[in-house]
C-alpha cells in the first residue's frame, strides 16, 4: 500500500469507527486523523493497522482498538498544559496520539526492543514533547510525577497504588478494568481529589490484561 491508500484508510477508520461512538472532542478526532498508524505494526500487519480490532504487537503487547483507546483519551479531558505518562506504550502509537493534545508525554515500556522501536518511530514523525522510557511499567515513572493524567494501555485486573501516588491533585487514570474470570472488562477513570481515588466506569471494552497487572496469586 501507498502512503495515499493509507491516508484513506485512516479517514476511514476515524468516520467509521471513533465519529460514531460518541468520541466528539475536535482535538482528539484530529489526532487521530493525522497519526499514521501503519508505521507502529510489522510491515506483515500494516494493511491490517486500521481494522476494528485491537493489533497484536508481540510480548503481550498490542495497540487498543481505535474507538476504545480514542473514548478512554476523551474520558481524560486533556489540556495543552498538561504532562501525560502513558504506560504499556509498546511501540508508542498512544504516545504519538497523546502528543499533540498535551505539553509532554512520558512513554513507559519493559521490553528493550520494543523502546528502541518507539523512540526510532517518535524521532522519524518530529514528535518532540515525548520521551520513551525502558521502565517497570507496574511501578509507572516517579521522576516524572505528579503527571495530571495517565493511561494505562491495555486491561488490569488491578491498578497499583503507586500509580495514583503518581498523579496530582485532580488528576485522572484511565484503563480497562477487567478482574480475574471476567470475560469483558470496563473502561474505568479513576480521579484523585483530596487524597481520595474515586472510580468511574465509562463504557464495556474487551481489552486484553497486561501482564504486569493480572492480580499474582496468593499462598494458603
Amino acid at each position: 500500500m501507498n502512503d495515499m491508500q493509507f491516508s484513506e484508510l485512516r479517514k476511514a477508520m476515524v468516520d467509521s469507527q471513533i465519529r460514531p461512538n460518541k468520541v466528539i472532542d475536535d482535538d482528539v478526532i484530529a489526532a487521530f486523523a493525522t497519526v499514521p498508524r501503519e508505521l507502529f505494526v510489522s510491515r506483515q500487519m500494516q494493511n491490517l493497522a486500521y481494522i476494528d480490532e485491537d493489533i497484536a504487537l508481540s510480548g503481550g503487547r498490542f495497540i487498543i482498538e481505535a474507538m476504545v483507546m480514542a473514548r478512554m483519551i476523551q474520558a481524560l479531558s486533556l489540556d495543552k498544559a498538561d504532562n501525560v505518562m502513558s504506560i504499556g506504550a509498546g511501540t508508542g502509537y498512544g504516545a504519538a496520539i497523546l502528543s499533540s493534545l498535551v505539553a509532554s508525554v512520558i512513554a513507559i515500556e519493559t521490553r528493550a526492543q520494543m523502546v528502541e522501536k518507539a523512540q526510532q518511530i517518535v524521532a522519524g514523525l518530529d514528535i518532540g514533547n515525548v520521551a520513551v522510557v525502558k521502565w517497570r511499567v507496574q511501578d509507572g515513572y516517579p521522576s516524572g510525577a505528579p503527571y495530571r493524567a495517565i493511561i494505562i494501555e491495555g486491561g488490569v485486573e488491578h491498578v497499583p497504588a503507586a500509580l495514583f501516588d503518581q498523579l496530582s491533585g485532580g488528576g485522572r487514570l484511565v484503563s480497562v478494568l477487567r478482574p480475574q474470570g471476567r470475560e469483558v472488562g470496563e473502561a474505568t477513570l479513576w480521579q484523585k481529589r483530596g487524597g481520595q481515588i474515586t472510580p468511574t466506569s465509562l463504557f464495556t471494552a474487551q481489552v486484553p490484561v497486561l501482564d504486569e497487572f493480572k492480580v499474582k496469586p496468593k499462598f494458603t
